[in-house]
């Protein structure tokens, strides 16, 4: 110890004798290993760390699987055969998200609801931090209305108070007795819920019709033991059991059944994967770095280590020595770093929280404060014992004459090995970041079958009660539209239920008339729905093809129209006209003339369509919607508003006529087209601006140690350009010597990064759109660019190398 003591005593003062030196070394060291310590605690947060439940490595996701839509909705009358049936799980439960209006205060409120079975939190692992659960006395029709709230609604509206219990809410018209507060911080799917009402005693008849699926979905918790394979063998059991039974609603439905955490973090994996790649490259460029400028400082201190070693030190000594000095640099900018991630990491999910899934779990914690620890540990070893081992190898005749002719080739060798590794490694991260900039261009330029520009979606709920009548609603929605028509700067509007791009996909079995009916639901092909107005089309910008879009005419009591995209056309009547066709739209139970051909929307954003979607589209009269399926208008519709060119925010003007339109109506999720585009595209750009920080960073870091090799192998070579001087060689020539030592250099490492490049980016194909891994505009730009860049970090030593006066350089010697 007190040796260890002495060295770093001795570590100390020679790192502050050198202060630029030193704050070059950690500065480089901090932000490789913040920027590491930052992905890895989102990587921790999200894939590593476990739900927030009790042994929530068994909770698993259920779903429906049919006509090619591997993850739907389930019927609830099914959900209670597989509860019934399946013997793998010890507990299941179905929920519904749905809002509500709160009602009953002096101004109404859209509260964000869930509707559960009486197993959900038990499902979980999660009980009532006040009061109690919900029972099966709760979940069944005709039970007495109880809600549960969460902790911070409870917080907001109660102030906490534990008298809570007993008291009633009117939501959407009906009192709710509250019987219970669940735990803070509690969330489900990555959302927090305000209210929690049981879903049994839901008295929609459409709910407990087989074969509908109302947005329903399940979960599950296994048996201990029990492994998620098996769970699938038995869940398709009973799914060929229910199709047996009920052919005509279940025949060719499967059973899906996933992992809860890999359904939650979704496709989010892979681009983190790919940033943890990104980094621990640009820590090897900054170790890299650091090892050179070690090497150089370690070789002007030979004579210092020819003396050590003249005067008895061994050279495992002078190993530890340097070791020691090496891991007091990497400690320290492993804690600057660190420091550097807290801030950077809350940054991150500050600027772009919908990028990430479990955003709220991520933090540095301390499996992250290790991890940094770690990092920092192994820079200051591998970053510090090739210098470490060179230096100890000490000619003691020439270390102590201070003759530095060819005292130095291997080394230079070395450092010159680890400049081109570093160009190499940069070659790599910038192709990575062009290639996603190239791609993230090429999906804003994708035409989405609308135009988002000056569109404004919402969405509206209407007081209502169990008398409310579909004539009524009708009326009400009829008034909204006009109130909003007279608003100066609105072009068109229109209500709107079923699909909406990138944040809602509703889909329903249709067949055609004159074609042979299929046995059963299941065998009709989908299309997906848009329930829509005379000004949806003008609202969204949707291109009308031929015939005609649905007008103000198209109204109840009036025969049934619908409009079809071209990929309908094209699926389902090719070479003819479908103009005058009729379909029959299956929930629906009406038959339908096809009186139009608009352009496809890409609903799933401006990417490619999953393979597994549905891409026929139809667009149905709002008005001629069935009554049965009219109260649900009435609860909570979307609205689209067109807004005129130069007409700015029109959404407190929006609100004012709400609120003269009914006091009582609610009006939530305001967002522009443009707001739902960026959101979809949230992960890609945080993909894209990552990957564009840490290749800048790269090549940053590999200018600098290019910089500082160049500079030093200059001072190395001063005699032999005292010289050449000397023999009359011009400074052209001593600048082109200099400028071909650094190209040689840059160069092989282009060439080692190209071919690296060529076979890692074929492993990001799948996050590309628009672009080949191996695109030759890309390639081409990183690779002159960092030539460019890495002649310009020679040009200032080789120019220093041509004010050489022989005679000073001579006399040196």
């Amino acid at each position: 110890m007190a040796t260890l003591l002495q060295d770093l005593r001795y570590a100390l003062r020679m790192l502050v004798r050198s202060p630029i030196f030193t704050a070059i070394i950690i500065g480089t060291l901090a932000l490789g290993i913040g920027a590491n310590t930052i992905v890895f605690s989102v990587v921790n947060g999200i894939l590593l760390n476990p739900l927030p439940y009790s042994h929530s490595g068994r909770l698993v996701a259920l779903y429906e699987k049919n006509a090619g839509i591997p993850e739907a909705p389930i019927s609830y009358l099914n959900f209670l055969d597989w509860q019934r049936g399946a013997k793998s799980f010890s507990s299941m439960a179905i929920y519904r998200h749905e809002d509500f209006n709160l009602t009953g205060a002096s101004v109404a409120e859209r509260v964000n609801g869930l509707m559960i079975s009486s197993d959900f939190l038990t499902t979980l692992g999660v009980r009532p931090a006040l009061g109690r659960d919900f029972g099966t006395s709760d979940d069944h029709l005709g039970a007495a209305p109880v809600a549960l709230l969460s902790d911070g609604y409870w917080h907001r509206h109660f102030a906490a108070s534990p008298a809570i219990l007993g008291n009633i809410i009117q939501l959407d018209g009906l009192n709710y007795t509250i019987v219970g507060v669940l735990p803070r911080g509690f969330s489900f799917y990555n959302v927090d819920r305000d209210v929690f009402v049981p879903i049994g005693r839901w008295d929609d008849p459409s709910f407990r019709d087989r074969l509908v699926d109302i947005s329903s979905h399940a979960i599950g918790r296994l048996q201990p033991g029990a492994t998620l394979a098996q769970a699938q063998s038995e869940m398709d059991a009973i799914a060929d059991h229910l199709a047996q039974e009920y052919p005509e609603a279940d025949k060719n439905v499967g059973i899906n059944v996933l992992s809860m955490k890999q359904d939650i973090v979704g496709n989010v994996q892979p681009i983190l994967i790919l940033l943890l790649a990104a980094v621990a490259f640009l820590l090897l460029i900054a170790s890299a770095n650091v090892a050179s400028l070690l090497l150089a400082r370690a070789m002007r201190r030979s004579g210092e280590f020819a003396l050590r070693a003249a005067i008895g030190a061994r050279r495992s000594r002078i190993i530890r020595q340097l070791l020691t000095e090496s891991l007091l640099l990497a400690c320290t900018g492993g804690a600057l770093g660190t420091l550097l991630a807290i801030f950077g990491t809350k940054t991150l999910l500050a600027s772009l929280p919908s990028a990430l899934p479990r955003s709220a779990d991520v933090a540095l914690d301390l499996r992250v404060l290790l991890f940094s620890l770690v990092v920092s540990l192994l820079c200051g070893i591998g970053f510090g014992l090739v210098p470490a081992i060179r230096s100890s190898r000490v000619d003691l005749q020439q270390a102590l004459r201070k003759s530095t002719a060819g005292a130095g080739n291997s080394r230079s060798r070395l450092q010159r090995l680890l400049i081109s590794g570093e160009v190499a490694l940069a070659v790599v991260l910038l192709v990575g970041a062009g290639l996603m900039l190239r791609s993230l261009a090429a999906l804003w330029r994708v035409n989405l079958g609308y135009n988002p520009e000056h569109a404004i979606t919402f969405s509206l709920s209407l007081p209502t009660n169990t008398k409310t009548t579909e004539a009524e609603t009708r009326a009400r929605l009829r008034q909204f539209d006009a109130a909003m028509r007279a608003i100066p700067g609105v072009d068109a509007v229109s209500v709107t239920l079923g699909s909406r791009p990138m944040i809602h996909d509703s889909e329903l079995p249709f067949w055609i008339k004159g074609q042979p009916k299929p046995t059963s639901n299941n065998e009709m092909p989908q299309a997906m729905f848009y329930l829509v107005e005379d000004g949806f089309q003008r609202a969204m910008g949707i291109t009308l093809q031929r015939g005609r879009f649905v007008t103000a005419n198209d109204k109840e009591n009036f025969p049934i129209v619908v409009d079809i995209d071209d990929a309908f056309a094209r699926t389902y009547f090719p070479n003819q006209n479908p103009i005058g066709q009729h379909i029959h739209v299956v929930g629906f139970d009406v038959e339908a003339e096809i009186i139009g051909i608009v352009g496809h929307i890409r609903q799933w954003g401006p990417t490619n369509d999953p393979k597994s979607a549905v891409e026929p589209q139809f667009f149905y009269p709002f008005m001629q919607m069935p009554p049965k399926l009219m109260h649900l208008a009435a609860n909570g519709v979307a609205v689209v508003i067109r807004t005129r060119e130069g007409s700015g925010n029109i959404l407190p003007a929006v609100r004012k006529a709400t609120t003269e339109y009914d006091p009582r109506a609610v009006l939530y999720n305001e967002q522009t087209m443009d707001e739902v585009i960026f959101k979809a595209l949230a992960a890609r750009r945080l993909s894209m601006i990552l990957l564009t920080t840490f290749a800048a960073l790269a090549l940053a870091l590999s200018a600098v140690g290019i910089y500082g090799v160049i500079s030093y192998l200059a001072q190395e070579r001063t005699r032999e350009i005292g010289v050449r001087i000397a023999l009359g060689a011009s400074r052209a020539d001593v600048l082109r010597l200099i400028l071909s030592q650094g190209a040689s250099m840059t160069l092989f490492g282009i060439a080692l990064g190209v071919a690296l490049s060529l076979g890692l980016t074929r492993l990001i194909s799948n996050q590309l759109f628009g672009v080949a891994p191996w695109d030759p505009l890309t390639f081409l730009s990183v690779s002159f660019s960092l030539l460019a860049i890495a002649l310009a970090a020679c040009y200032l030593p080789a120019r220093r190398a041509t004010r050489i006066d022989p005679i000073v350089a001579l006399r040196c010697e």
